[in-house]
């Protein structure tokens, strides 16, 4: 019945909403009309952010902290990039090239470029409504809170808002859904490079996620320390196997752009396909719209919440356009006679063995590992404000909320591949529908706040 509901619910967010009368018919689904409506329309209000202020964007990572309370922009950046350099990386790419072929990879950059800016206008958005955190320390906040401060403008007289609620039980499924999507593909890819049983592997990563998560402040100190480690071996890795193969790059370029836009694909039938898990899968890694980083940049230390806004637009040209390129280029490098009719995890690593040998299957499984426990902790520290929105500040919440998420961890390495990705598609899903129902109206205080940021730095 469960999973019943999940796929209906699925169906609902990504199934087709109408189709395009072209070549027999191409399904746009209502969650690609939602993100790609919002990321023009800011786009194009923010008059190309990504393009313009990408200077900005870095200088604010940049920036040093000096307050002793809250996180840096730093850390900010690098929690959100533990999510978004995870699963959606890995797993993502490999299930949106294994389902739309190499085209995918166009629409995912796509969805980035228009994300960022999305991306920007939710982040400021969030550190513009943050509150004190008297558990954690520091600040929190997130959609759940700019939700409950519009719902407040409109004249709400109860303690909660049922849309910011919404979101933020939404949020609680969505990062559940990934916990299962994570031990799930651990125990995959441990299975096909260690031959060690699915269980074992699922037992060991919950044991280690529970003596960090159960702790209260060990999760961004364990975060500083894995995500830049693992994030820079990954790509230069990457970065080497593109190297010694630079003269495929054509081909490679020439087949994600042929399969995006080609007629072959609209002849077939196919575009809808490409579209779908391009737009899907990119949304699912940058996160942009969804409304999961800003409760991360909610928390940080910042003295212009315009800074903070351009470090998390950073975050979703790094996580789609450089690191899940990389994923991309090691499967399409590969020979298409070696990956076809593989699937999944089996995908990533047959191609990554192609290219390392028996370390490249070592490698993923190792990366994947740590790839996926920052995914893990970074949801989780995610969880924090909207557990406290719910259920008011108590550790009692906070506590049971860690020990749902370290069952369904527990859970997902027993599950079929497909339920536990659609759990997580419909929580984010879910997740975007309430976040956009705040962006727009509020949007306009994000816009003025930029533009006086801009009005500053000229007068410097």
């Amino acid at each position: 019945m469960v999973v019943n509901l999940i796929e209906s619910l699925y169906r609902l967010l990504w199934g087709d909403l109408f189709t395009l009368p072209v070549a027999g018919g191409i399904g746009i689904s209502f969650m690609v009309v939602l993100l790609f409506s919002a990321g023009i329309w800011f786009t194009l209000r923010t008059r190309l952010l990504p393009v313009r202020l990408f200077r900005d964007m870095v200088a604010a990572v940049c920036e040093k902290n000096h307050a002793r309370e809250g996180l840096s922009s730093f850390q900010t950046l690098i929690i959100s990039t533990a999510t978004r350099v995870g699963m959606g990386n890995l797993v993502g790419v490999v299930a949106a090239v294994s389902a739309g072929g190499a085209g995918a990879v166009f629409w995912m950059w796509v969805t980035a470029l228009l994300g960022a800016s999305t991306a920007f206008i939710e982040s400021t958005l969030a550190q513009m409504y943050r509150q004190p955190d008297p558990l954690y320390g520091g600040w929190r906040g997130g959609p759940a809170y700019y939700i409950h401060a519009l719902a407040q403008r409109r004249g709400l007289r109860h303690k909660r808002s049922v849309v910011a609620a919404l979101f933020a039980l939404s949020g609680l499924i969505c990062w559940c859904g990934i916990s299962q999507v994570i031990s799930n593909s651990v125990s995959s890819a441990f299975e096909n490079a260690f031959q060690i049983p699915p269980l074992a592997t699922t037992v060991v990563l919950t044991a280690l996620a529970a003596l960090i998560v159960l702790r209260k402040n060990a999760t961004v100190k364990s975060l500083d320390l894995m995500v830049p480690v693992m994030a820079v071996c990954y790509f230069v890795i990457t970065v080497g196997i593109v190297a010694v193969n630079f003269r495929l790059l054509p081909e490679v370029f020439h087949r994600i752009f042929a399969e995006a836009l080609g007629l072959r694909q609209v002849a077939a039938g196919g575009f809808g396909a490409v579209l779908m898990n391009g737009v899907k899968r990119g949304l699912f890694s940058n996160e942009a719209g969804s409304g999961s980083a800003p409760c991360a940049a909610a928390a940080a230390q910042c003295d212009d919440p315009v800074k903070m806004g351009l470090v998390q637009a950073l975050g979703v040209l790094i996580d789609t356009v450089v690191i899940c390129s990389c994923t991309a280029f090691i499967m399409l490098l590969a020979p298409q006679q070696l990956t076809a009719g593989l699937s999944g995890m089996d995908l990533l690593q047959t191609a990554m063995e192609y290219h390392l040998g028996s370390f490249g299957t070592v490698f993923i499984a190792i990366t994947l590992a740590l790839f996926s426990f920052s995914t893990f902790l970074g949801v989780l520290y995610y969880a924090r404000g909207n557990v406290a929105y719910l259920c008011g500040d108590n550790w009692w919440s906070q506590t049971v909320y860690k020990v749902i998420a370290l069952v369904m961890l527990l859970v997902g390495g027993t599950q079929a591949y497909t339920v536990v990705w659609d759990l997580g598609d419909v929580g984010i899903g879910l997740m975007t529908i309430f976040n956009m129902i705040a962006l727009y109206p509020l949007s306009s205080q994000a816009l003025r706040a930029l533009a006086d940021y801009e009005t500053r730095k000229k007068l410097r």
